[in-house]
């Protein structure tokens, strides 16, 4: 019988989806579940985006460039310059979402065996990336008492090995909403330069910045343009996460030249997704000013409520719309398939994601849960009743 692949069988399960069979079963219960397990915006779609789908004039739905439309990446260069990045469009290539930017980025810059140093806890699905590149993640410790602010330098510095080829960071953080300084990002980029590394920055919360915070990008460093990749989206800065619209920016042209041949052997990147997202960048200062604040609202009613949970710690997000909880419980894989499976509150209950699926050093995070505050306030209010609840039931049985 033949037998699949040792890379198929390394692919980690995703921690955000894995639940989703227990959710379905407790559905057909007839159970209400309030999802703060994924990254869904319920924010709507800039009107702009949509009305750009519906009022094509296309007759014939065909391949784009390989590197997007150049219209497209013309407005996508002066978006970054209203962000203090001057860049022209020969640097951006558009990429069939910020997943696909990653996936170019590691082909482009490492061979198998490499290394790549990622601040933990991270998004799940630089694991799932790095493995399909057969590259090797290795840690550096962040942890909930700081707030999961950036490690010393001198803990980078004691991981780089003739492998490590980049360091890749999130700003601010999927799953911690922890924003970098201006300060860290300096350091990292002193780092890179000094070990020759590439510093690759995942921006697509960029937008979501919280308390007159400012976010600070890798690409506003001097010196360091032959050094740095800027990971983007769409999906979360106009919640079109089913545009599946991305893109890498960098001033380093062999990196660049490297990636659009991953580009070309894909074809190229969605034609009426790219419509929609390059429609999306006429949306009015107003649709992000009023999304900040929507969410501003909701990280503070969500850590305000976990803070009256006993036992519970909560790292506060300065971005994104993410947190890292400590539940006190001992196995959050457990609890989160038991919240779905065993428990409920009035036909009602909770879907969170275990944050062991964002740790990639073993043990780590097994009584966290990484919490995405897109529910209403009125909703996020409830859960945390729920989640309160359940708490207490699980510890009696």
């Amino acid at each position: 019988m033949p037998i699949v692949s040792h890379k198929g069988n390394a692919m980690p399960e995703s921690p955000i989806r894995k639940l989703a069979p227990f959710a379905e079963k407790a559905v057909r219960e007839g159970k209400h579940i309030y999802h703060l397990n994924i990254g869904q915006p319920d924010i709507k779609t800039p009107i702009e985006a949509m009305n750009a789908i519906r009022n094509h004039k296309l007759d014939i739905l065909a391949y784009s460039h390989s590197a997007g439309f150049e219209s497209f990446r013309n407005k996508l260069a002066a978006y970054y310059a209203k962000h203090d990045i001057t860049i022209s469009s020969d640097d951006i290539l558009v990429t069939t979402g910020g997943s696909e930017a990653l996936i170019f980025t590691m082909g482009s810059i490492t061979d198998p065996g490499d290394e790549i140093i990622v601040p933990e806890p991270f998004y799940a699905n630089y694991y799932s990336f790095s493995t399909q590149s057969t590259v090797k993640v290795v840690p550096v410790i962040s942890t909930i008492e700081t707030g999961f602010a950036l490690p010393k330098i001198s803990e980078f510095e004691k991981l780089i090995t003739s492998k490590t080829k980049a360091i890749l960071i999130c700003n601010p953080g999927n799953p911690t909403g922890y924003l970098y300084s201006k300060d860290e990002i300096k350091q990292l980029s002193e780092l890179a330069i000094k070990h020759d590394l590439f510093l690759i920055s995942d921006e697509v919360y960029r937008e979501f910045i919280y308390d007159d915070s400012e976010h600070y990008s890798i690409l506003q460093e001097r010196g360091i343009d032959e050094h740095a990749i800027i990971v983007d989206s769409v999906s979360k800065r106009y919640s079109m996460c089913g545009a599946r619209i991305g893109c890498i920016v960098s001033k380093n042209k062999s990196v660049m030249q490297t990636a659009m041949k991953f580009a070309q052997a894909r074809l190229s990147p969605p034609t009426f997704a790219q419509i929609a997202s390059e429609a999306a960048l006429e949306a009015p200062e107003s649709y992000y000013t009023e999304t900040i604040a929507k969410y501003k609202q909701r990280r503070d009613t969500l850590v305000s409520g976990l803070k009256e949970i006993p036992g519970v710690k909560v790292a506060v997000p300065k971005g994104a719309f993410y947190c890292i909880a400590e539940l006190p419980i001992e196995d959050a894989d457990h609890f989160t398939k038991w919240l779905l499976d065993e428990f409920d509150l009035n036909k009602q209950t909770v879907m969170l994601a275990p944050a062991s699926g964002f740790y990639s050093s073993p043990e780590k995070g097994k009584n966290q849960v990484r919490i995405a505050y897109v529910l209403n306030r009125r909703d996020l209010k409830k859960a945390i009743e729920i989640l309160k609840v359940a708490l207490e039931q699980y510890h009696e049985n």
